[in-house]
């Protein structure tokens, strides 16, 4: 906006800070340890310890370097060393941070220095202005003139109060002795979100998988957290809806090196995921660590052709060609490798060609599962294995309103499969109202209370053909 304050830093002259009053400042030199527990929704809970000289009474402690996405009605500070007679009186978080253009706008109605330099001897020469604005632009009044624009550099005399280089929480506290105390802050931040990555590798015989599992962590909370010791929740924690709403940044991801796994326990209805070693969560930045790694988990592949339930209802005819059936991969979440509970996240699906090149063949979302139960993976359609579906008939058998209809209706469905070798094929079809099959070519198992189900087995580049007529009432 103001080119000029844009500059190097070396054209702004700043005094030291004249703040209101005298505070002890604690820096990250100061830190002893920083923990980082990562929830799944955009929420982080930090507790960082550090080593303080207070005086006894009340003081004023500048705790540098917090997120700048604090939420700071949540931070709690204690002293662990001595914790008698130590209370905290107020507390002020300074978000308003340091740039030339903020600085500018704090002095508004106030004098600044004008500087400017001759472009043939060089020399200085210095004039008092005041800050009349600084919306869309300075506007500077001289002793004789008012002049909008900068001509040369501005020097201030001191940093106005609550403008900080870094987000910073100010505490007005009372301590019982003058010592060198163990300070720990604990507050909870948006800004910092984590997700599982999963990476499977399907068989040969896309009878068996190997899955790995990353979390990937992104940081934009506006501080870095140098070492820290790293744990996770998964799970749907309940929470006030913010009415602050952080935005997210993408960083570089950082190279899979290899790493332990993730210590794993359950906490309240959660599950808790503990790195054991620390791991610095640097801003602006994602990174990946394993999670955990299963090799030769049994995986059952399924074709699938899902119906839908408004061609019962009325007369239709052809309902499509070339249908396509969709591919799943279902294994279960046990076996000495597997049977964790795993976080929500994304599987990626990957297969070897003949050179031994693994391709990507699909990906799905997982809800957070607990061990011992099913994970079921659409990964696509298959391109081999089509159908088509045709109403042989309908007709209407009784009723005189809308609430006692009673239809018979009958359909056909041929399934083709193009692969040099034969595949099972289950055909789902959602059955509205009260039903009754009256015919088939093959049996149906009923699934569910509207849903009937049939087993297709087609041969190798060839056809199966599945009729059947069913009697619904509505």
């Amino acid at each position: 906006m103001l080119k000029s304050l844009c500059l190097a830093s070396s054209f702004v002259l700043l005094v030291a800070a004249a703040y209101a009053e005298p505070e002890h400042v604690t820096i990250l030199k100061d830190q002893q340890e920083v923990a980082v527990t990562i929830y799944n929704e955009n929420l982080a809970l930090v507790k960082d310890t550090r080593k303080v000289t207070l005086p006894s009474g009340e003081d004023s402690l500048a705790w540098r370097d917090v997120a700048a996405l604090i939420r700071p009605e949540t931070a709690l500070l204690r002293n662990l060393t001595h914790p008698k007679g130590f209370f905290l009186i107020e507390q002020n978080f300074d978000f308003d941070l340091l740039t030339p253009q903020k600085l500018l706008e704090k002095y508004t109605g106030q004098k600044v220095t004008v500087l400017r330099t001759h472009p043939t001897t060089g020399v200085d020469t210095r004039e008092e202005a005041t800050v009349l604005a600084t919306n869309n632009g300075v506007v500077l009044k001289y002793a004789d003139r008012i002049e909008t624009g900068v001509p040369g550099r501005l020097a201030f005399t001191s940093v106005p109060d609550n403008l900080r280089d870094r987000p910073t929480l100010v505490v007005k506290l009372n301590a019982a002795q003058a010592a060198q105390d163990t300070l720990e802050l604990s507050y909870l931040t948006g800004g910092l979100a984590w997700r599982a990555d999963y990476v499977a590798e399907l068989s040969k015989n896309d009878d068996k998988l190997d899955l790995n599992g990353w979390v990937t962590l992104t940081n934009t909370s506006g501080a870095t957290y140098q070492n820290a010791r790293l744990q996770l929740v998964a799970g749907d924690v309940h929470r006030v809806q913010d009415e602050l709403k952080e935005s997210f940044g993408r960083a570089t991801i950082m190279s899979l090196s290899a790493a332990p796994k993730m210590a794993e326990e359950s906490l309240f209805e959660y599950h808790l995921y503990t790195l054991d070693r620390p791991t610095t969560i640097a801003e602006n930045q994602t990174k990946q660590v394993a999670l955990m790694s299963a090799t030769s988990v049994p995986v059952a592949k399924e074709f699938l052709l899902r119906g839908a339930d408004y061609y019962y209802r009325s007369s239709y005819g052809d309902i499509g060609q070339k249908l396509k059936v969709g591919v799943f991969v279902e294994f279960e979440n046990k076996g000495s490798s597997l049977g964790i509970p795993l976080p929500k996240g994304t599987v990626r699906m990957y297969k070897k060609d003949n050179a031994g090149n693994a391709q990507f063949v699909g990906e799905d979302n997982i809800d957070h599962t607990p061990k011992n139960e099913k994970i079921r993976l659409k990964l696509g359609e298959a391109f081999d294995i089509t159908a088509d579906k045709k109403q042989t008939s309908h007709e209407k058998v009784s009723g005189f309103s809308r609430y006692n209809y009673l239809y018979d209706a009958a359909f056909e469905i041929v399934l083709k499969n193009a692969k040099d070798a034969p595949v099972t094929v289950k055909v789902m079809e959602p059955i509205p109202g009260d039903w009754q099959m009256l015919s088939e070519s093959q049996a149906h198992k009923k699934e569910a209370s509207n849903t009937a189900v049939w087993l297709v087995n087609v041969p190798a580049n060839g056809n199966a053909k599945l009729t059947y007529k069913v009697r619904v009432r509505y």
